[in-house]
């Protein structure tokens, strides 16, 4: 899907060298990393690092200045696939709003694209991409060109709902943090205004959060800059949510700070600029603090609340303390080597797996099992961290890491707690890798659950991590929740090791167990979204939110301890905020741990409440649909106001919008072995010897009609594209598909 993306858009720099723009200008110059025919160099990707538009061209004929007619050759044939035009922007505002007691923010784009690149007598798609931050999710999408108006809208998967559904697609997902959308029919020379909403989460590194947002637009979006003049601006609010000191530690973009007020800070960057920015927004800071701290942010229900009770988020800071120690670790590693992890699947989670035994420490226990349909052990028994089995473990890794064979869950899962029955004084923990789903994941869940509840509060920790779109993620978090873990996931082959490392990092690092806050001297009712409070990690922040009922006093105590085993407590004050919107910020985070429970308990309750807070948010779950609405905008002339009769409305149509969310996995495909559950992986074509056939022909769709003989049955063709379709004929024919090939030739017809 990727390498389809950015061949498009190759096609589309292509194809907008025919353009002369406004002041007689010809096409952008070339990029530093072009070859010398205006094509891209293979060591540059072309998929989207800041929000882009892009004009989806089918006929090449109809690109030209919908200003400056270029008179261009005439140009035959259509473009299957599409090409991509990116096309230029002429305005951007962003604005993030940072809750740190939350870890999330929530990041508003607005932009102004025009389509420079089509002939105002003809119109196209326009695609809309958005490559999000860390964990994006989308909020919703406005869009409006000329009189046409367009929104995301969250809909009953029951078909309650008013708006009627038409089949074609209008977007999605193209890859796992990036998001789209299709506007049909824009003319040229109109201008797209845009206005996206999403939310993502808060990195932490060192005592510093930061938010990453992409926003390296490429030279070619840039218009004119004696024609059009370029604002560009960029808002940020941070609520830090404690009321110590803020630090400011990093800005990419010149930030000015124009209010702080007690925990909420905001900053402005606006300036009229000759290119659009050609770096990610990036900005960090740190709160001040010497050992584990926290705090609970609270929010009273309001009347749009699915539910009366009010709401809570505790977070919990590892703080600066550097003689806070770390918990002694016994770490088992269960690794899916089935079938469909060939390639670079299992060679990266090899990689990552030798990272993370190779950062153990001594005094530290560990054991490797694989499995499939059988299982493999490094060990026997847990060996003890030094040089000499760590080397022999990864030796082992390069020898048995081999992908073959089926998925088999609950027997690994088993031995590794069998494994960790005497984890020698150390804190228990199975870290489970896999990319399939298996029939009896619910059983495994309660089964777990009762085997932990029996051994106490020393029961092994377990944290998940999912591979691709296979693997039943809301499993995989339900199972991590039980292990008071942590769960993660990589949808790209490129960063299962940099996600797999940091996951362990995070996971691995305890220095607080056990967490307890009591609260029944003051509340009538106190759940917890989660099974359980996980640990701290000396790695990452705590939060944990859920529901009250009652009255909270001003300071809550946390309890637990520390790695010699001596008790700590923890005092969190309580606030009553008003500038957080905590029932929208939380409204993922608590979805997505409702969604799990309502897979495993089969709860349909549960899966209405889903199904509200994401109609009432905008959010995409399971249980809804999200989908692309359209209305039209009639300006009424005021002479006639009141003198014409009301039209009657017509029924709104949507369009559906796929691929943002996860699903419940793919057990077929788990027991097919198939491996393209990853964005970036493509099943195997059948017909790759065309490939080698067409290497003759004339050449790129984009840069010649011929090509599309094929498709088309074009009435111009040259020799070589005669001879390569003899050769495709005698290749179907010799598949046993000549009768398809030949109507595909001859535009139909039966053989006799």
């Amino acid at each position: 899907m990727e390498e389809d993306f950015e061949r498009a858009v190759e096609d589309g720099l292509r194809l907008s060298k025919r353009l002369v723009l406004p002041g007689g200008a010809g096409p952008p110059r070339p990029h530093a990393a072009m070859d010398r025919y205006g094509a891209p160099e293979a060591a540059t990707s072309l998929l989207p690092v800041a929000p882009m538009a892009y004009a989806v061209v089918t006929d090449p004929a109809a690109v030209d200045s919908p200003d400056v007619p270029s008179y261009q050759p005439h140009v035959y044939g259509r473009l299957s696939p599409p090409a991509l035009i990116p096309l230029q922007m002429r305005e951007v505002e962003l604005r993030v709003d940072c809750a740190a007691g939350c870890a999330t923010a929530e990041v508003t784009l607005v932009a102004r694209w025009w389509l420079h690149c089509l002939t105002r007598s003809r119109d196209c798609d326009c695609r809309l991409v958005v490559p999000m931050g860390e964990e994006g999710s989308i909020l919703g999408a406005e869009v409006t060109v000329g009189k046409k108006s367009y929104n995301t809208h969250v809909i009953d998967v029951d078909g309650n709902s008013p708006v009627k559904i038409v089949k074609t697609e209008s977007g999605g997902i193209l890859k796992r943090q990036f998001f789209q959308l299709t506007i049909p029919q824009v003319v040229g020379g109109e201008d797209i205004f845009a206005t996206i909403r999403w939310s993502q989460k808060l990195l932490y590194d060192n005592g510093q959060f930061s938010v990453d947002i992409p926003f390296r637009f490429p030279h070619y979006v840039n218009p004119l800059p004696k024609i059009f003049t370029k604002k560009e601006k960029i808002q940020l609010t941070v609520n830090s949510g404690v009321s110590k000191e803020v630090l400011l530690q990093g800005t990419s973009h010149p930030l000015k700070e124009k209010i702080r007020q007690a925990e909420k800070l905001f900053f402005l960057h606006e300036a009229v600029v000759e290119n659009w920015s050609i770096k990610d927004f990036n900005f960090s800071y740190s709160v001040y603090s010497g050992d584990v701290s926290g705090g609970v942010l609270v929010q009273r229900s309001t009347l749009r609340d699915y539910d009366d009770r009010d709401i809570f988020s505790i977070f919990l800071l590892p703080g600066n303390n550097q003689n806070r120690k770390i918990f002694r670790k016994a770490v088992v590693f269960i690794v899916d080597t089935s079938g469909s992890m060939q390639g670079k699947p299992i060679e990266n989670v090899k990689n990552a797996i030798s990272t993370a035994v190779s950062e153990l420490e001594e005094g530290d226990y560990f054991n490797i099992v694989t499995f499939n349909d059988e299982l493999h052990s490094f060990s026997s028994c847990l060996e003890k961290v030094n040089g000499k089995t760590t080397e022999s473990a990864i030796d082992w890794m390069n020898s048995k890491f081999v992908a073959q064979g089926g998925t088999d869950i609950m027997h690994p899962l088993t031995e590794a707690l069998a494994l960790l029955s005497n984890s020698h004084g150390a804190l228990p923990q199975i870290f489970l890798v896999t990319d399939g789903s298996v029939e009896d994941e619910r059983n495994i869940c309660h089964t777990v659950k009762t085997e932990l509840t029996n051994k106490g509060s020393i029961s092994p920790r377990i944290s998940t991590f999912g591979l691709g779109s296979y693997c039943n993620h809301y499993f995989l978090r339900m199972l991590a929740s039980i292990g008071k873990g942590h769960y993660d996931a990589a949808f790209d082959t490129g960063s299962i090791e940099g996600r797999m490392l940091q996951w362990f990092q995070k996971a691995s690092s305890t220095i607080v167990a056990d967490i307890s806050i009591d609260v029944t001297k003051h509340t009538q009712e106190f759940e917890v979204d989660c099974e359980y409070i996980p640990d701290v990690s000396a790695k990452y922040p705590l939060f944990v939110s859920g529901r009250f009922r009652g009255e909270l006093p001003e300071t809550l105590y946390a309890e637990g301890y520390l790695s010699d085993m001596s008790k700590i407590s923890i005092e969190l004050k309580v606030q009553q905020i008003k500038d957080i919107p905590l029932d929208k910020v939380l409204a993922k985070q608590q979805m997505d741990l409702l969604t799990a429970k309502a897979w495993l308990s089969e709860n349909k309750q549960l899966e209405q409440m889903v199904a509200k807070m994401s109609i009432q948010n905008g959010i995409p779950s399971e249980y809804t649909r999200t989908v692309l609405l359209q209305t039209i905008m009639e300006k009424i002339d005021p002479a006639q106001q009141g003198k014409q009769k009301p039209k009657k409305p017509e029924e709104p149509s949507a369009m559906p919008l796929q691929g943002l969310t996860l699903g419940f996995g793919n057990v077929p495909a788990t027991t097919e072995n198939l491996t393209s559950g990853f964005g970036d992986t493509r099943a195997p074509d059948k017909f790759d010897m065309f490939g080698k056939a067409v290497g003759g022909c004339c050449g790129r769709v984009a840069d010649c009609c011929c090509c599309m003989c094929f498709i088309n049955c074009c009435s111009k063709m040259n020799d070589q594209c005669a001879i390569v379709m003899v050769q495709m004929c005698a290749a179907l024919s010799f598949l046993g598909c000549f009768e398809c090939c030949s109507e595909l030739c001859c535009g139909g017809g039966s053989s006799d």
